[in-house]
């Protein structure tokens, strides 16, 4: 395993847990708006109606064609979903925070604190 170093080169792996299992296939990456760094990844789910979960990328690592992350299945399959062509909003931002037992707070008055690239 290796640290990731730019982690939306991996877009379309598979994304697991830290016991290697699946739990879809990186989307996209949110990045903080306060500190310009990878923050979130956005794993498709689901077999029929696709879906969006974001999963935190704190200590994410890489391997050969997998990014593995530092949730486990059951945690990652209770968070927050969203759908693939909605924009992320504050409110959703919030929840996941929330939903990881993360701090949260707000880029300004209204604004969102995560963004895609």
């Amino acid at each position: 395993m290796i640290p990731v170093e730019n982690i939306a080169d991996w877009r379309g792996q598979e994304v697991v847990d830290p016991n290697g299992e699946k739990l879809g296939k990186l989307e996209e990456v949110y990045y903080d708006g306060e500190t310009d760094e990878p923050a979130f990844a956005a794993v498709k789910t689901g077999l029929v109606s696709k879906s969006l979960t974001l999963v935190p990328l704190v200590r994410a690592s890489v391997g050969r064609d997998f990014v593995r992350v530092d949730r486990r299945k059951a945690v990652f399959k209770k968070a927050p979903s969203f759908d693939t062509d909605a924009e992320l909003t504050l409110d959703d931002e919030a929840a996941t925070y929330q939903h990881y037992s993360m701090d949260y707070t707000p880029a300004g008055s209204g604004a969102r604190r995560l963004a895609k690239r």
